[in-house]
């Protein structure tokens, strides 16, 4: 018997569909509570990161990141 055939490879696929989609519902979020305005400061850039990937928070629960990364 061949050894692994049938089986898919999932090794170097990317973050997908559902990782894209959590991405782009970030940008949106931390674009309108404004998150990703002068992103010539350091810290700027890290309140915009977190924002984007701590978007649940921002949105549902209201969680201000301007006053936890300074």
């Amino acid at each position: 018997m061949i050894r692994g055939f049938g089986r898919r490879q999932t090794g170097g696929r990317g973050i997908g569909l559902i990782g894209t989609v959590y991405l782009v519902i970030g940008v949106v979020v931390a674009a309108t509570h404004g998150y990703l305005v002068a992103w010539n400061v350091p810290g700027n850039i890290l309140e915009g990161l977190a924002a984007i990937v701590l978007w649940p928070l921002v949105a549902i629960f209201g969680v201000d990141l301007h006053a936890l990364v300074t």
